[in-house]
């Protein structure tokens, strides 16, 4: 440090809020990228067909709107991306039942009726088949 000046010394430091805005940039990218990837890839795997899919498949579309509510959103707050159906309507458990299985009560003619469904996972798979990509991403992501 002999012969240089404090302003060229301070120079040669890290600008911390250069570098975090600059972090906060590429995350932003990187995410929403993984997510629309993601989000893609489940739209893809719903295909249009008659009757019931196998379980442990993903879901056939018969009108076609589950494949149009799957959205993804960057979360800034939690530096995080949410992929994943919206809800047809309130309080509509479908997009969850469809991904994980379960029971509910459906309305009929004669009253109420339990209904039991088996998952059909659509998410869970386009998110690990798209996770290995995740790395590749971030490569030379911040500048």
């Amino acid at each position: 440090m002999i012969g240089m000046t404090f302003q060229a010394a301070k120079a040669g430091f890290f600008d911390r809020r250069k570098v975090q805005a600059a972090v906060d940039r590429s995350t932003r990218k990187v995410f929403s990228k993984f997510g629309a990837f993601v989000r893609q890839r489940a739209k893809t795997s719903i295909k249009k067909r008659k009757g019931t899919s196998p379980p442990g498949g993903p879901p056939y579309s018969h009108a076609g709107l589950l494949k149009k509510l799957i959205f993804f959103a960057f979360d800034a707050q939690r530096q995080s991306v949410v992929i994943g159906p919206t809800l047809l309507r309130e309080g509509s458990a479908a997009p969850r039942l469809l991904e994980h299985g379960g029971e509910a009560q459906l309305e009929t003619k004669q009253g109420p009726k339990a209904a039991r469904y088996r998952p059909r996972p659509f998410m869970g798979p386009a998110f690990e088949k798209e996770r290995p990509s995740l790395p590749a991403l971030w490569r030379d992501s911040v500048r």
